[in-house]
Protein backbone atom coordinates (compact mmCIF):
# COMPACT_ATOMS: atom_id res chain seq x y z
CA UNK A 1 0.00 0.00 0.00
CA UNK A 2 1.89 2.90 -1.15
CA UNK A 3 -0.42 5.73 -0.94
CA UNK A 4 -1.49 6.94 2.49
CA UNK A 5 -5.13 7.17 1.24
CA UNK A 6 -4.83 3.52 0.67
CA UNK A 7 -3.57 2.67 4.44
CA UNK A 8 -5.87 4.95 6.35
CA UNK A 9 -9.38 3.65 4.11
CA UNK A 10 -7.40 0.08 4.85
CA UNK A 11 -7.73 0.72 8.81
CA UNK A 12 -11.00 2.35 8.74
CA UNK A 13 -12.56 -0.92 6.88
CA UNK A 14 -10.72 -2.73 9.36
CA UNK A 15 -11.69 -1.24 12.67
CA UNK A 16 -15.39 -0.95 11.40
CA UNK A 17 -15.07 -4.48 11.20
CA UNK A 18 -14.43 -4.99 14.73
CA UNK A 19 -17.98 -5.87 16.58
CA UNK A 20 -20.32 -2.61 17.64
CA UNK A 21 -18.06 -0.56 15.60
CA UNK A 22 -19.39 2.33 14.02
CA UNK A 23 -18.12 5.61 12.39
CA UNK A 24 -18.85 9.10 13.65
CA UNK A 25 -17.30 12.28 12.95
CA UNK A 26 -16.65 15.14 15.63
CA UNK A 27 -15.28 18.10 15.30
CA UNK A 28 -15.44 17.20 11.62
CA UNK A 29 -12.65 14.69 12.10
CA UNK A 30 -13.45 10.77 11.27
CA UNK A 31 -13.57 8.31 14.36
CA UNK A 32 -14.06 4.82 14.72
CA UNK A 33 -15.95 4.12 18.16
CA UNK A 34 -17.42 1.38 20.27
CA UNK A 35 -19.72 1.69 22.86
CA UNK A 36 -20.08 5.51 22.28
CA UNK A 37 -15.79 5.57 23.16
CA UNK A 38 -13.20 6.65 20.38
CA UNK A 39 -10.92 3.61 19.56
CA UNK A 40 -9.19 4.70 16.52
CA UNK A 41 -8.85 9.09 15.34
CA UNK A 42 -8.24 9.13 11.50
CA UNK A 43 -8.20 12.68 11.29
CA UNK A 44 -9.50 14.35 8.01
CA UNK A 45 -9.92 12.73 4.27
CA UNK A 46 -7.07 15.34 2.93
CA UNK A 47 -3.60 17.01 3.91
CA UNK A 48 -4.23 20.53 4.85
CA UNK A 49 -1.84 23.37 5.53
CA UNK A 50 -2.66 22.52 9.12
CA UNK A 51 -2.76 18.75 9.32
CA UNK A 52 -0.52 16.56 8.03
CA UNK A 53 -2.55 12.79 7.81
CA UNK A 54 -2.23 10.75 10.92
CA UNK A 55 -4.11 8.42 12.93
CA UNK A 56 -4.40 7.86 16.64
CA UNK A 57 -4.92 4.65 18.89
CA UNK A 58 -4.92 3.84 22.06
CA UNK A 59 -1.71 1.16 22.98
CA UNK A 60 -0.75 -0.20 26.27
CA UNK A 61 1.15 -3.39 25.29
CA UNK A 62 4.64 -3.42 23.91
CA UNK A 63 2.95 -1.72 20.84
CA UNK A 64 3.39 1.36 22.50
CA UNK A 65 6.85 1.66 22.48
CA UNK A 66 6.73 0.05 19.06
CA UNK A 67 4.64 2.99 17.66
CA UNK A 68 6.58 5.80 19.18
CA UNK A 69 9.80 4.66 17.20
CA UNK A 70 7.66 5.82 13.88
CA UNK A 71 9.07 9.10 12.78
CA UNK A 72 7.27 11.67 13.96
CA UNK A 73 4.91 9.47 16.23
CA UNK A 74 4.34 11.19 19.67
CA UNK A 75 2.01 10.92 22.59
CA UNK A 76 -1.58 12.22 21.80
CA UNK A 77 -2.09 15.87 22.36
CA UNK A 78 -4.86 16.98 24.90
CA UNK A 79 -3.58 14.97 27.64
CA UNK A 80 -4.56 11.57 25.97
CA UNK A 81 -0.94 10.55 25.99
CA UNK A 82 -0.84 9.94 29.47
CA UNK A 83 -3.52 7.50 28.61
CA UNK A 84 -1.61 5.71 26.15
CA UNK A 85 -2.79 7.41 23.54
CA UNK A 86 -0.27 7.81 20.46
CA UNK A 87 -0.53 9.36 17.30
CA UNK A 88 1.25 7.82 13.75
CA UNK A 89 1.60 10.23 11.01
CA UNK A 90 0.65 8.35 7.80
CA UNK A 91 3.36 9.80 5.44
CA UNK A 92 5.84 8.04 7.70
CA UNK A 93 7.60 4.76 7.38
CA UNK A 94 5.09 2.68 8.54
CA UNK A 95 5.53 -0.61 9.88
CA UNK A 96 3.37 -3.85 7.72
CA UNK A 97 -0.28 -3.27 7.58
CA UNK A 98 -0.89 -6.35 9.74
CA UNK A 99 1.11 -4.24 12.27
CA UNK A 100 -0.95 -1.48 11.93
CA UNK A 101 -4.20 -3.94 12.18
CA UNK A 102 -2.72 -5.40 14.92
CA UNK A 103 -2.42 -1.75 16.90
CA UNK A 104 -6.06 -1.05 16.01
CA UNK A 105 -7.57 -3.83 17.66
CA UNK A 106 -5.36 -3.42 20.70
CA UNK A 107 -7.11 0.25 21.15
CA UNK A 108 -10.24 -1.18 20.10
CA UNK A 109 -9.83 -3.96 22.94
CA UNK A 110 -8.67 -1.31 25.68
CA UNK A 111 -11.93 0.43 24.89
CA UNK A 112 -14.59 -1.66 24.05
CA UNK A 113 -17.28 -3.38 26.33
CA UNK A 114 -16.80 -7.48 27.64
CA UNK A 115 -19.65 -8.36 25.20
CA UNK A 116 -18.53 -6.99 22.10
CA UNK A 117 -15.14 -8.54 22.68
CA UNK A 118 -16.66 -11.71 23.37
CA UNK A 119 -18.12 -11.76 20.26
CA UNK A 120 -14.81 -10.66 18.96
CA UNK A 121 -13.23 -13.33 20.14
CA UNK A 122 -15.57 -16.05 19.17
CA UNK A 123 -17.50 -16.76 23.21
CA UNK A 124 -20.63 -15.10 21.77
Amino acid sequence: MSDWHDVREELRAFALGLPEAHEDHPWGDTVIKVNKKVFLFLGVDERTEKWDPSFGVKLRSEAHGHALTVPGAAPSGYGLGKAGWVTVPFLSDLPAIDVLRDWVEESYRAIAPKRAMKVLDGEA
